[in-house]
C-alpha cells in the first residue's frame, strides 16, 4: 500500500499525473497553497499533495476563487486548533498573530526549512476546512477541459 505522505513524485511527473504544467504547481507554491517536499532543493510531492492540487483546482475553476483568495481562506484555518496546541504555544504563534497566509506559507517565508509542512495536519485538513463532503467528491471527479 502506497504511503499518502510519502514524497515520491517529481514535479515533471506530478504535472503529469495531474494533466497541468509544471509551472502551474510551481505557481501555487509561489502563491502559498502549496508545500511540497524538498531533496537537494528539487520538489516532491506526494499522494496528499496530488489530492490537494486536484481541489486547488476545483476551487480555481469551478468555484470561481482566485489564488489570492483561496490563500485567505486557507489563513483563516486555525492551526493552533487543529493541532492542539498549548495556550503558551499558541500566545507565540505566527500564523495566530499573521493571519495573512496559511501556517504553511508563514513557514517557508521565514525559511524554516526544518519544518516539513507537508507532513502537518493543518496542511492535510485544508481541504476538509473549504469542501464539504459533496464538493470534495466532484473535485475529487474533477477533470477540467482542454
Amino acid at each position: 500500500m502506497l504511503d499518502q505522505e510519502r514524497p515520491v513524485y517529481t514535479i515533471g511527473t506530478a504535472a503529469e499525473i495531474l494533466g497541468v504544467h509544471p509551472r502551474t504547481l510551481r505557481l501555487y507554491e509561489d502563491a502559498g497553497l502549496l508545500r511540497p517536499a524538498r531533496k537537494n532543493n528539487r520538489r516532491f510531492y506526494t499522494a496528499n499533495d496530488l489530492t490537494w492540487i486536484t481541489c486547488i483546482r476545483y476551487m480555481i475553476h469551478e468555484q470561481g476563487l482566485n489564488q489570492e483568495g483561496l490563500r485567505r481562506l486557507l489563513a483563516l484555518i486555525p492551526c493552533w486548533q487543529t493541532k492542539a496546541c498549548p495556550s503558551e504555544a499558541r500566545e507565540q504563534c505566527a500564523a495566530r498573530a499573521d493571519r495573512s497566509a496559511p501556517c504553511w506559507d508563514l513557514a517557508r517565508r521565514a525559511d524554516d526549512e526544518s519544518k516539513e509542512c507537508y507532513r502537518c495536519a493543518v496542511y492535510h485538513s485544508a481541504r476538509r476546512h473549504l469542501l464539504s463532503n459533496e464538493e470534495m467528491e466532484a473535485a475529487l471527479n474533477y477533470a477540467p477541459s482542454k
